[in-house]
């Protein structure tokens, strides 16, 4: 078992600070991957305030750790790779508290007979990328390492990433969805990409391990996300916030809506603490 000091953003959280659980892409920055200066401010003063603010993602950890310098978490937590990972940061030391892997081979064979031209990747047990084809993305956080499928079917995986060229995100996921996948958890992106992780893992699993080993109350979480891997993190926070732009499936099981990225949604949500 995992035992995690209290040591996050502050020794201990007071009765009036929270647990602020925070999606990336789509919600601290937008589409292009550019976080507004308005965002940037609030987020920072929200730290400064003694809330315990945590970056909760797909990305996976290496893609996270510069997010966290930049909101001024200089000692944290960061749930990245859709809850496959737990880590805590403390200055430039980031330490793996916690990493769930699981064996992707009938996921994987599933989807090649399905889209054979798609392309895979496999985040290994050493946070290493292994892809089947020229395959790099921005969450990834490393560069991948090109390989026959069969070494992606015998990796032990925290993550999968599957991203389609040809087919239209609905296609796509129309696909994904028929296959009937099970003894995993996947969602599906915005475009025809797939992020797949082991059974019963999402955000919401890596921060109620860490909500629940912090000792802080449910109702003292607030999440704002705005994708399909963020339902459960909204459904599971106390207050549970969607971004403007996100499909009706996100908003629907958010407790309220805020505005869009490109509407510094974000800054809106956390602006209003500090005026509490």
């Amino acid at each position: 078992m995992t035992i995690l000091t209290k040591a996050g953003n502050d020794d201990r959280l007071e009765d009036d600070k929270l647990m602020i659980c925070l999606d990336v892409d789509g919600t601290i920055v937008n589409h292009q991957g550019l976080m507004s200066a308005r965002v940037r401010e609030v987020a920072r003063a929200v730290v400064k305030a003694g809330h315990e603010v945590v970056i909760s993602t797909g990305r996976s950890l290496g893609a996270a750790v510069p997010l966290m310098t930049e909101l001024g978490i200089d000692h944290g937590y960061v749930v990245a790779s859709n809850g496959g990972v737990l880590a805590r940061m403390r200055g430039d030391d980031v330490e793996i508290l916690h990493r769930e892997v699981f064996d992707p081979s009938l996921a994987l064979a599933a989807l090649m007979r399905q889209l054979p031209n798609a392309k895979y990747a496999v985040e290994n047990e050493r946070g290493e990328f292994l892809s089947s084809d020229v395959f790099t993305d921005a969450s990834f956080g490393a560069e991948s390492k090109v390989v026959e499928f069969d070494e992606l079917l015998r990796s032990k995986a925290v993550r999968v990433v599957v991203f389609s060229t040809d087919a239209t995100a609905e296609d796509f996921g129309q696909a994904v969805h028929g296959l009937g996948l099970s003894g995993v958890t996947y969602s599906v992106g915005w475009t025809a990409w797939l992020d797949i992780a082991a059974e019963g893992i999402t955000k919401a699993s890596g921060l109620e391990r860490l909500r629940t080993e912090l000792e802080i109350e449910s109702a003292q979480t607030l999440a704002v996300g705005d994708g399909r891997n963020d339902i459960e993190m909204l459904q599971w926070a106390g207050r549970g916030v969607a971004m403007g732009q996100a499909p009706e499936e996100v908003k629907i099981v958010a407790d309220e809506v805020t505005a869009s990225v490109d509407e510094d949604g974000l800054a809106i949500v956390l602006e209003g603490l500090l005026q509490d």
